[in-house]
């Protein structure tokens, strides 16, 4: 059974156990999930409401895109324990013998880009949930705001999760330029939508 597929009581004991998966990317991939099902709540709250007819048209486009973002973060939570494998193995290679030494640095290098990977593709599905919430927040129904404000707030924490798993990775790889480009990316990210996602959450606490 795939971990997407498992329930939340089986998920959440794996998780607490010794097992090496689901870690903490799939944990982050699971609350990206959880973040953009909360904003599609408010859409479905909104969604055949008289006072929010001239957004209905919105709403739905919203809704459909929320649905691809959880479809993704669902896919990437089992992603994230595939490249998790080979890593662990290349981990274990031998480097007795130059030669040896030579053909793990070299499957290090291979498996270390694909572990860097699913985190920054999961980094990148909770920017969009963040895009997507914050319309929700917006143009949704006043009386599921609050909803709109806990999937900022876990979306955000997906992204700031995914980001230490694309960190941890890139600090072990040998090729500094490429590291050093993957960092980039992940921390323009984290600058951009973690405020996006303060200013989705102050909004909606100033409504109270």
């Amino acid at each position: 059974m795939k971990f997407a597929d498992k329930s939340c009581t089986d998920f959440v004991n794996v998780l607490a156990s010794k097992e090496p998966v689901p870690g903490g990317g799939g944990a982050s991939a699971l609350a990206g999930a959880i973040g953009i099902a909360l904003g599609s709540m408010v859409g479905s709250l909104t969604l055949g409401k008289k006072k929010y007819a001239d957004v209905e048209d919105d709403i739905r486009a919203l809704m459909g895109k929320a649905d691809d973002i959880r479809a993704r973060m669902l896919r990437l939570i089992d992603r994230d324990a595939e490249v998790f494998e080979p890593l662990a193995k290349a981990y274990g290679m031998p480097k007795d013998t130059p030669e040896e030494a030579a053909e793990k640095a070299r499957v290090m290098e291979s498996v270390l880009k694909d572990a860097c990977e699913v985190p920054l593709e999961i980094m990148r599905a909770a920017c969009d949930a963040l895009e997507v919430i914050a319309e929700f927040a917006a143009k949704g129904s006043k009386l599921a705001i609050s909803d709109a404000g806990c999937a900022a707030s876990v979306c955000r924490a997906s992204l700031e999760a995914a980001a230490l798993n694309v960190f941890i990775n890139t600090k072990a790889m040998g090729n500094r330029e490429r590291a050093e480009e993957i960092n980039r990316e992940a921390n323009q990210m984290l600058d951009t939508y973690r405020a996006k996602a303060d200013a989705i959450y102050s909004d909606v606490r100033s409504r109270f």
